[in-house]
């Protein structure tokens, strides 16, 4: 087991040993756990979920989508392109270091040069230091979302990732899937450390004793983290005591959780939007926007979500969901089989063709029976696919290469705004600016970066979404994917966990703030 024992770490351990009578430890369940403790090596879900236990951004989003304040106090409009926030003061990072302007510029200076992340940040000109304790965030151009990026600036210790490490390598380098010192080693102002840690087995983390948020009501001292992989073990974890908490909740197994005297549900519609993206640079046949009509045509995704997400979801036929500036009523789920074989024909491809396809297993809800599902209605129009299903640890490397012709992503627009699907799954593939990063069909359309661009210095809400939906228009003509569902969200615990006060629409669960009665 490696473990990390820290100056915040031990500091932590005599904090649950000094409080034993109100120590609290939550046994929580999760489909996988973190695959890296770097908050800038993948833009992910968990990655954001555990980036609220170490870190703290400077804002945060409410359940109500507004915005509260963490490690900014108060924020104030300077000019068109500028917006000051004023930091807590007296903030301590783990590693007891204090908290200054200068680690929040060394912070958003990293995530301008992550892969994954500075194309959420191209609109950014710089953060600049005001003085100690304030910064000044600044566009490029008017841009309407400075607030939501900032809920992804989760302060680092500038200091804790200066140097060397043993292997002579940068301490701040950001290496995907790599051993970088940043993946295995972490030092914020959040609620809790890592006191050890084993990948795919189980992470402890313990409540940090110089946390800044003496008002938060959280009293859990540690939290031991599992990764059940299967869904129908999870639950019976829950049902038997083992686990306290579990997410996600498969559909399926919904009924025994409300029936359980012991246990409760807490559901939520959903914004994540699944789909399959096709990889034109791999399968030539994939460029004719025909055939990528038809395969839009042939995957039933009212079906799935009937069959396999037992209603627990909603079929999509665009990127946001509804409520969202770009969504256009009039662009639906089109399973037409007929219309599919006969797009196939005017293809001259109405014998078919074989592809590879890849998808995790323990990442999204029923993401293999899904991807399995969506091959057998392929077969239909004589599309063979070889299907192959791995753990997410093992799936985003294999999706950073592009190594299937056809490959599953989900995605949460976590500044819950239209713009953020296209900038990252179908804008075209830039290694410069970041933008679609998580593109791996290498779907490419001048007129959508275009429209995209455009749309981030547009402050006229109802200009902006028109904008928006030209854009769904456009990929829903060229069949740029293949839209799923919008994925709901389920947690489930044992009766006297407070979840319901601390998960939210983003499905980052504010474990610092939960309350175990």
């Amino acid at each position: 087991m490696r473990k990390f024992l820290t100056v915040a770490a031990a500091a932590a351990l005599c904090f649950g040993l000094s409080t034993t009578l109100q120590a609290k430890t939550l046994k929580l369940a999760y489909d996988a756990d973190p695959v890296s403790l770097d908050p800038h090596e993948q833009l992910s879900g968990g990655t954001l979920q555990l980036s609220h236990m170490l870190f703290d951004p400077l804002v945060r989003w409410t359940k109500d989508l507004g915005f509260e304040p963490r490690l900014a106090e108060s924020w104030t409009r300077i000019d068109d392109k500028t917006m000051r926030f004023n930091l807590r003061k007296g903030v301590k990072f783990h590693s007891g270091n204090s908290m200054t302007s200068l680690d929040l510029v060394w912070t958003f200076d990293r995530l301008k040069k992550s892969p994954d992340f500075k194309g959420l940040f191209a609109p950014f000109e710089a953060m600049n230091v005001i003085d100690k304790n304030t910064v000044d965030l600044v566009t490029i151009e008017p841009y309407p979302l400075v607030l939501h990026q900032a809920t992804y600036i989760f302060a680092m210790d500038s200091k804790f990732y200066t140097g060397f490490d043993k292997n002579n390598k940068s301490k701040s380098a950001i290496v995907k899937h790599g051993d970088a010192f940043a993946s295995s080693n972490a030092s914020g102002t959040g609620p809790y450390t890592v006191m050890s840690r084993e990948q795919g087995v189980k992470v402890v983390f313990n409540r940090s004793a110089s946390y800044w948020d003496k008002k938060s009501p959280g009293n859990v001292s540690e939290i031991v983290l599992t990764p059940i992989k299967e869904g129908p073990t999870r639950v019976a974890a829950l049902l038997s005591g083992d686990v306290d908490f579990i997410a996600p909740v498969p559909p399926s197994d919904m009924p025994r959780i409300k029936k359980n005297k012991n246990t409760k549900l807490v559901t939520m519609g959903g914004t994540r939007i699944i789909t399959l993206q096709l990889n034109q640079n791999r399968v030539k046949e994939f460029k004719d926007v025909r055939v990528r009509q038809a395969i839009v045509h042939a995957i039933n995704n009212k079906g799935i979500v009937k069959k396999i997400m037992k209603g627990f979801a909603t079929a999509a036929g665009q990127q946001g969901p509804k409520g969202y500036a770009g969504y256009k009523d009039g662009l639906k789920p089109r399973f037409n089989l007929k219309k599919a074989k006969r797009l196939m024909k005017e293809a001259g491809l109405e014998k078919g063709f074989t592809v590879t396809m890849m998808a995790p297993n323990n990442r999204y809800v029923n993401d293999a029976k899904i991807a399995e599902a969506a091959a057998s209605m392929l077969s239909k129009i004589n599309i063979t696919v070889e299907l192959k299903t791995m753990p997410k640890a093992q799936y985003w490397p294999a999706f950073d290469e592009r190594a299937a012709d056809i490959m599953m992503i989900g995605w949460h627009s976590d500044t819950e705004d239209s713009a953020n699907f296209s900038e990252f799954l179908t804008m075209t593939p830039n290694t410069e600016t970041g933008y679609g990063q998580y593109n791996s069909g290498n779907f490419a359309n001048s007129k959508v970066d275009g429209l995209i661009l455009k749309s981030q210095s547009m402050t006229d809400p109802v200009e902006r979404s028109k904008v928006l939906q030209e854009v769904e228009q456009i990929l829903y003509d060229e069949a740029a994917f293949i839209p799923l569902h919008w994925q709901n969200l389920a947690w489930a615990a044992r009766k006297g966990i407070g979840v319901e006060k601390v998960v939210n629409v983003m499905n980052f669960p504010y474990l610092g703030d939960l309350v175990i009665k």
